[in-house]
């Protein structure tokens, strides 16, 4: 079959692009336009038919992924199916399994039978299981695996086909070195054995692999900065320039694209990182880490990356990639997953109304007018991850009574600045009283902007997983 980029070239739209259309309240013909130039990409393997079709591009919603996986010293089959459905419930447009312990095909098997969203992987990680060194990887067994799980319905891959040998030299005079685990196991293959990255080398028998299960390339970044001492530097963006070059391949052989990005970036070089991903991959859609904007708060690097991610959404990044609060120090568990959701969707949609997408701000003033009217209830229904919003409310004013109350524990009755200002607006001054105005029925938004936040069909989650409100509330430290 065609790949969705061969039908938007063609004139066709699918089934899929409709679907993305009425998600983004876009017409049709605009999503064909946008995927058949390249500019945006429906990741949608054929094999996955658990999946809801999204859209990433820069004139749509920003999109965020969830990273989720087990690693050698952690998490069950379990563990990561409870990971997706937080991911899924608390908003994530994308999940990459970043699996490296034991059972690989399994878990991937699973997310693919479970997930209604797009599914992501790194086809090298499973490639270092399979041999006792590094050194015996072979370009045959790369694509033995990226075909393997291009048939067990895997929707896009980040190929690190972009590290060339002649790159690593740039990486010496690096603060962290190379940091991306498939940089990092590239660099020591080509090292060891005098070649050219195999990735690169083989990159059209990638493609056509591709081609034929209709997978997305996710251009990797294997030399991205790990700390903002090395962003910017002559190793970033020389590869950059090659995932320039390996894009227009792809493109010409009928495969959709996108490119990732770093990292840790200082905040005055986001928008400039942004720009020039763009102008060297012709619009190809941008799916950033972050970005870190410091380096100093490990245990609160879902902060330090939403800030950065915020500003990469405003400036024209596709995806973001979410960082939990676990990043630098161990493998996130469920509660983790939804802390990094919750940072990232406010990145995601503080980025869209900034850039002025259509309808973006209307969840934020209908929530300013439900909290004028002190009306409580809806106010927990509208915010993000209501069951938190509720939590922090009762943990002081926990009574029926309270719902119906012109104030909260923070001012109490007496310093309410809004019930003060009802009051006077309520007198016979010169302040005309406000009314609310906002009807989110009638909103031109994207759904990833429309509470509530998760709205994929979950029907094929396990009872016991999917039953109950909040995915993290039956989970303990044994698990």
């Amino acid at each position: 079959m065609p790949t969705q980029l061969q039908h938007a070239r063609e004139g066709t739209v699918t089934d899929a692009m409709e679907r993305v259309a009425a998600r983004e309240n876009r017409d049709p013909e605009f999503v064909r336009q946008q995927v058949a130039d390249g500019q945006a990409v429906i990741p949608a393997n054929d094999h996955h038919d658990a999946l809801d079709p999204m859209v990433i591009g820069r004139e749509f919603a920003t999109k965020v992924n969830a990273n989720i996986g087990n690693s050698e010293t952690t998490s069950s089959r379990e563990e990561e199916l409870r990971k997706l459905h937080a991911a899924v419930h608390y908003g994530a447009d994308t999940v990459m399994d970043l699996s490296t312990g034991d059972d690989l095909d399994g878990i991937r098997e699973m997310n693919v039978e479970h997930s209604p969203v797009p599914v992501g992987t790194v086809p090298i990680y499973e490639a270092v299981t399979r041999v006792d060194d590094v050194l015996h990887i072979t370009p045959e067994l790369l694509l033995d695996v990226i075909e393997k799980q291009a048939e067990q319905g895997v929707d896009y891959m980040t190929i690190h086909a972009g590290v060339l040998a002649e790159h690593l030299p740039l990486t010496d005079g690096r603060t962290t070195g190379i940091v991306s685990r498939g940089g990092s196991i590239l660099a020591q293959w080509m090292e060891e054995n005098g070649a050219q990255n195999p990735l690169y080398t083989h990159f059209e028998s990638i493609c056509e692999i591709f081609r034929e299960h209709d997978v997305t390339f996710s251009l990797g970044d294997g030399l991205r900065p790990g700390s903002l001492a090395d962003a910017g530097d002559d190793a970033q963006f020389a590869e950059l320039d090659t995932l320039g070059e390996l894009t227009r391949v792809a493109w010409e052989h009928g495969v959709q694209v996108m490119v990732e990005g770093p990292g840790h970036v200082p905040m005055d070089q986001i928008r400039e990182n942004v720009q020039r991903q763009q102008a060297v991959c012709d619009g190809a859609p941008f799916y950033v880490l972050g970005p870190l904007v410091t380096d100093v708060a490990p245990g609160y690097d879902h902060i330090t990356s939403a800030i950065g991610a915020t500003e990469a959404a405003r400036a024209g990044a596709a995806m973001l990639c979410y960082v939990t609060p676990k990043e630098h120090l161990g493998l996130p568990d469920a509660e983790d997953v939804r802390d990094g959701m919750a940072a990232y969707r406010v990145a995601a949609h503080a980025g869209d109304v900034a850039a002025g997408l259509p309808g973006a701000r209307d969840w934020d003033d209908a929530l300013s007018e439900a909290r004028y009217n002190f009306d409580w209830e809806r106010q927990f229904d509208l915010a993000l991850v209501p069951e938190r919003a509720q939590s922090y409310h009762d943990q002081t004013l926990p009574g029926d009574n309270y719902k119906d109350a012109r104030f909260c524990s923070m001012c109490g009755v007496e310093f309410c600045s809004m019930r003060i200002d009802q009051d006077a607006r309520d007198a016979d001054g010169d302040m005309e009283a406000i009314d609310g105005q906002v009807d989110l029925s009638e909103s031109p938004a994207a759904s990833v902007n429309l509470p509530p936040t998760g709205t994929h069909d979950t029907s094929r989650v396990p009872d016991d997983l999917a039953d109950h409100d909040h995915p993290t509330d039956e989970l303990s430290a044994d698990d």
